[in-house]
């Protein structure tokens, strides 16, 4: 399979606003969302990643077909600069196949150095996913901290990891 992040152009807008419903559908089941009057799921960061240098949008494609999103950041308070998976989507045609893990690889090999991310511990497939992907890129140990209620509504984990470049 090949799959494929791309960066999102302003002509590209639209398509990761439709996708960030999805995502943020798909999330409502682990992180109670409601919907505005308009029927739609609010996102106030999205213009962020279209204005901000510290902040990136990518399309991700598994054999030339729109399969999900990524959003990805270095500005998170406290981070020191670290790269931060903000948001993640592969739409469900596309799961369990490999793409999800490509994608993120790609990433992570964009700006090699330390990432961050987080995770409901609740969401199993990203439960899965998330800590197995960052051993298997990182160099070093993987940081991670957990956070249980009442400090958060949900259990959740960070990681913190550091990926280098590869060769080639």
């Amino acid at each position: 399979m090949n799959v494929r992040t791309v960066p999102v152009t302003t002509a590209d807008r639209p398509i990761l606003e439709r996708l960030l419903q999805l995502h943020l559908h798909d999330f409502s089941e682990f992180q109670p969302t409601e919907l505005t009057p308009e029927g739609a799921f609010d996102y106030p960061w999205l213009d962020d990643y279209f204005t901000s240098a510290n902040r990136e949008a990518y399309l991700i494609t598994a054999d030339g077909l729109l399969a999900g999103f990524a959003l990805i950041r270095c500005d998170v308070p406290g981070d020191d600069g670290a790269w931060n998976v903000s948001e993640f989507f592969v739409a469900r045609g596309h799961r369990r196949r490999g793409t999800a893990s490509t994608a993120a690889r790609q990433l992570f090999q964009r700006h090699p150095g330390v990432w961050t991310l987080a995770f409901l511990e609740h969401n199993v497939p990203a439960a899965r996913l998330w800590p197995t992907l960052a051993e298997a890129v990182s160099e070093g140990p993987v940081e991670r901290v957990r956070k249980i209620p009442p400090e958060v509504p949900a259990a959740k984990s960070r990681l913190r990891f550091r990926v280098v470049e590869q060769a080639g």
